[in-house]
């Protein structure tokens, strides 16, 4: 099988025995590539000095003075918050653990952009070296935001934000963005652009191009591609087994527990529990749902053992999909683990 998102990361770190990821000083070293840090013809020589101790040995700490001396506030500040994202780095005993530790107490005082690249990292752990390649390109929601478009015939179609954006400035918009703007799929020669499984092996050589559309409809694949990721998703950080499978509607007198996989499904979901009645236009905006079911109830607290809990996706005011897969491991009807 072809390698993926070789980028990313993932290649620098070590598993350990509970089959958890271990930060390596290659893996602290990849910080030191992106934008934010790398030098620039413009680089001063304190700054230029300080990157070199760290690319010597990514653990060193750089003293506040040091730091100082570096002539662009701007990179004061970007190595001032890298410096606290790689000390709870290096606090935990894994990669698990420090994501885990992101959304409790005080809550995220990291850059997104890292959060979702460790998501990124995880995903490609989960899925291992022998991943479906339509089934990567559905767990692309879980770290990067997409754009759904309505065509005039039904059909619901989600495309890389970022990616249509980028090309929407250029002169000449790419397949994706004439698609989804064309209202239409009367254009079939654009089909090969709009990702299915049987043409996902497509996917290969453009894993990182963030470039095909996907159909969202409930008689698609692409909900059920995603529900079993989140099935590996929560039985990887959470050791709890469940099945999940998408939902057109939810009728149950005793439904009890929901959450929302990002912020506008969650507000949904509250307003709906709570027997209000959300306007239309937000009610359309539910782009599915899904019914979990615990295989093993041992964790599951005592008024919803035997009960399903509900999941929702949907998008945004801006047509934006912005899953929150931490919502899953902090939000399950589960008993405190002692």
């Amino acid at each position: 099988m072809p390698k993926y998102w070789a980028h990313c990361g993932f290649d620098t770190l070590t598993i350990n025995s509970d089959h958890h990821l271990v930060v390596t000083d290659d893996f602290l070293r990849t910080y030191l590539s992106r934008p934010e840090l790398t030098l620039v013809p413009e680089s001063c020589a304190q700054e230029r000095a300080i990157h070199q101790r760290l690319l010597n040995d990514p653990r060193t700490v750089i003293g506040d003075e040091d730091l100082k001396r570096v002539a662009d506030e701007d990179i004061q500040a970007n190595y001032a918050i890298w410096f606290r994202y790689r000390a709870k780095l290096l606090a935990a005993n894994s990669l698990e653990s420090f994501y885990m530790s992101l959304f409790q107490g005080e809550g995220v005082d990291v850059p997104p952009l890292f959060v979702s690249q460790l998501t990124q990292i995880f995903i490609r752990h989960i899925l291992g070296d022998d991943a479906d390649p339509y089934e990567l390109r559905i767990a692309e929601f879980f770290y990067r935001s997409q754009k759904v478009t309505i065509l005039e015939d039904g059909v619901l179609m989600a495309a890389d934000h970022e990616t249509i954006e980028r090309n929407a400035q250029a002169s000449e918009f790419g397949n994706i963005v004439d698609l989804l703007k064309n209202k239409s799929l009367a254009m079939r020669s654009l089909d090969l652009d709009v990702l299915h499984p049987e043409n996902s092996k497509n996917y290969w050589g453009r894993d990182n191009d963030y470039d095909f559309a996907v159909q969202l409809n409930f008689d698609q694949p692409a909900l059920s591609t995603l529900a079993k990721l989140l099935q590996k998703w929560i039985a990887h950080f959470l050791g709890i087994e469940t099945t999940i499978v998408p939902l057109k509607e939810i009728h149950d007198p005793k439904w009890i527990w929901h959450l929302g996989l990002d912020a506008s499904a969650t507000d949904i979901l509250n307003a709906i529990y709570q027997k209000q009645t959300p306007e239309e236009s937000v009610l359309n905006r539910l782009i599915c749902l899904f019914k979990l079911e615990f295989k093993d109830t041992s964790r599951v607290l005592p008024q919803v053992k035997g009960k399903p809990v509900y999941l929702g996706m949907a998008m945004n005011e801006e047509s934006l999909i912005k899953l929150k897969p931490q919502n899953t491991l902090f939000n399950l009807p589960l008993s405190p683990v002692s």
